[in-house]
C-alpha cells in the first residue's frame, strides 16, 4: 500500500496542477524544482558554519557548499561528498540543502554538497567529470578542510546515487584512493531502463517514465551511451573491491528494481553492501522530512550507516 502521506502528496500536486517536469523546459523545471522545497522540506537545521566556495573543476569552477555541525572536530573530521538528484537536468545546491544539512547534524560530519553540471547545456560525460573531481579535491585539501582524508564517503539521491557509485567504480579502477563508503538513496543504476519496476510504476508515482525520458535524452541521448559504466554502473564487467555501501530504495519507484540489482551484485561481488527499501515510497520521498514522517526515519537510518562507518 502507498504510505498514505505520499498519496496526499501526489494528490495536492493533482489538485494545483503542477505541470510534470518533462512537459517544462529545463530551466522552468529547475525553477518548479526550487519552489517545491518551501512546500515538502523542513526549514534548514542550524549548523555552525555553511560555506560556499568553488573549485577548478575539468571546465571550470564548481560550486559547492561545506556544511560543518556544531560537534564535529575541528581537525580530522569524517565527511560526505554529496550529490545531488535531479535527473542530471535539475537540481543544485538550495534543493539539497535541507537534506544536507539533516546529515550532516544527525550523522555528525562535515558534508560537501557538489553542484555539478547539469545536461542539456553539458550533457554526459560533463557530470561524471565534475563528481570524481569533487572527490578528489576534497581528498586532497582535506588537511584545509579540517577532514580525514580516510574517513571521506561519497552519497547521493537519484541520479547523485549513480554518480557516487561511479565515482566509486572510476578510482578503484585509476588504482586512486577510494571513498571510505557509499550512501546510494534511490539510485539510478541502469541507463537502459529495463526492469520490471520501470513498466510497474511508471505511471501516477511523481517519477513516471515519460519523465525519466526526459533526463535521459537531455543527458544521454544516445542508445550506445546507456551501456557505458559511467551511466549504468550496474553494468561494469568488475564490481570487486568497492567501499561498503547503504542502498536505499522506495517500492513505488521506476528504479525500485535497479536500485536492488546493483545491491544484490555488489553483495555477489564479496561487498559489504545493506539494503533497505522503503516498500511505501515514491522515488524522491527522501527531503520531504516537512510531510513524510518516513523521510525523517529514512536520513536517520542514512546517518546511522554513516555514523558506524566512518565511526563518527
Amino acid at each position: 500500500m502507498l504510505d498514505p502521506q505520499a498519496q496526499a502528496v501526489l494528490q495536492l500536486m493533482a489538485d494545483k496542477q503542477i505541470p510534470p517536469v518533462h512537459t517544462l523546459s529545463p530551466q522552468a523545471a529547475r525553477e518548479a524544482y526550487v519552489q517545491r522545497r518551501y512546500a515538502t522540506q523542513n526549514t534548514p537545521a542550524e549548523l555552525a558554519q555553511v560555506t560556499d566556495t568553488t573549485f577548478a573543476g575539468p571546465a571550470g569552477d564548481v560550486p559547492v557548499r561545506i556544511y560543518r555541525p556544531t560537534d564535529v572536530a575541528a581537525s580530522n573530521a569524517p565527511a560526505l561528498v554529496y550529490f545531488h538528484g535531479g535527473g542530471w537536468v535539475i537540481g543544485d545546491l538550495d534543493t539539497h540543502d535541507s537534506l544536507c544539512r539533516d546529515l550532516a547534524r544527525l550523522t555528525p560530519c562535515v558534508v560537501i554538497s557538489v553542484d555539478y553540471r547539469l545536461a542539456p547545456e553539458a550533457p554526459f560525460p560533463a557530470a561524471v567529470d565534475d563528481c570524481i573531481a569533487a572527490f578528489q579535491w576534497v581528498h586532497a585539501q582535506a588537511q584545509a578542510l579540517g577532514i580525514d582524508p580516510k574517513r571521506i564517503a561519497v552519497g547521493g539521491d537519484s541520479a547523485g546515487g549513480q554518480l557516487s557509485a561511479v565515482v566509486c567504480l572510476s578510482q578503484r579502477d585509476a588504482s586512486a584512493p577510494m571513498p571510505a563508503y557509499q550512501l546510494l538513496i534511490y539510485p539510478a543504476t541502469d541507463m537502459r531502463c529495463v526492469s520490471d519496476s520501470h513498466v510497474r510504476n511508471g505511471e501516477g508515482y511523481l517519477l513516471t517514465a515519460e519523465t525519466i525520458r526526459y533526463f535521459r535524452g537531455h543527458y544521454s541521448p544516445e542508445p550506445n551511451q546507456w551501456e557505458d559504466w559511467r551511466t549504468s554502473p550496474l553494468l561494469h564487467p568488475n564490481l570487486h573491491h568497492l567501499p561498503p555501501a547503504l542502498v536505499l530504495t522506495a517500492g513505488y519507484d521506476p528504479l525500485r528494481d535497479e536500485g536492488r540489482q546493483f545491491a544484490d551484485a555488489l553483495s555477489a561481488a564479496g561487498n559489504v553492501c545493506e539494503y533497505v527499501c522503503f516498500e511505501r515510497q515514491i522515488h524522491g520521498f527522501a527531503p520531504m522530512t516537512k510531510v513524510l514522517r518516513e523521510a525523517n526515519t529514512a536520513l536517520a537510518l542514512c546517518a546511522r550507516a554513516l555514523r558506524t562507518a566512518l565511526q563518527a
